[in-house]
């Protein structure tokens, strides 16, 4: 009878410590290539919304390149990025959505850190596309890191700044033949309760990226 009760104590605690090791994962990206892609003037060209996406996934080195492009530090002596943002305040975050759950970028480490071990790609727009693009990514502005000011100007701000980022995406994409598109019909307070933002953070909107369906 003992043995029972020293059992259940242990198994709860592998449990816990399980749970802990799948939310604490990190993914360690790629440098970034950044001698490839096709000449600016073609890429402008090319540029467009695409919503139709093949399942096949990103490899890491393509995630990598694309995540680095949309805003990776690109002056790592002054910390500063491949978008621009107002004060430089950077309080553009951008979360990254598959398959197998919700990531952050951490652009300092080049690092993708697990949020949650869950598939919540359904989630994070109202069109029916979304849940199929093998990655949605998700700009979360942190108001805290502005200036004090009204709710107005952070807003305005923090919509110019992911509108900066987002094109970054869209270029990266016409460049590499990838398939993507900015998406404003989401659910905000919804998808910021899924995803455990803080009351400083706010979703700003979202963008799905992948191949094209063939």
């Amino acid at each position: 009878m003992r043995t029972k009760f020293i059992l259940i104590p242990f198994l709860i605690f592998a449990c816990l410590t399980e749970v802990s090791a799948r939310e604490g994962k990190t993914i360690k990206l790629l440098k970034p290539e950044i001698d490839g892609g096709r000449p600016l003037m073609r890429v402008l060209q090319e540029r467009r919304s695409m919503r139709a996406f093949s399942d096949k996934e990103l490899p890491v080195q393509e995630l990598s390149n694309l995540l680095w492009a949309a805003f990776g530090v690109n002056r790592p002596e002054s910390g500063k990025r491949t978008a621009p943002s107002a004060v430089n305040w950077q309080e553009i975050d951008v979360y990254v959505s598959r398959a197998d759950g919700l990531y952050l970028y951490n652009a300092k480490k080049h690092t993708l850190e697990l949020v949650m071990d869950k598939d919540i790609r359904a989630e994070t727009g109202g069109q029916d596309f979304v849940k199929d693009a093998p990655v949605n990514l998700i700009f979360v502005a942190d108001y805290s890191r502005m200036s004090d000011m009204s709710e107005e100007r952070k807003d305005f701000y923090s919509a110019a700044d992911t509108g900066f980022i987002s094109q970054n995406v869209y270029l990266y994409c016409a460049s590499e033949g990838l398939a993507t598109v900015v998406r404003g019909m989401v659910d905000r307070k919804a998808l910021g309760e899924k995803m455990r933002l803080e009351r400083d953070q706010r979703v700003v909107f979202a963008q799905s990226v992948g191949y094209p369906e063939k």
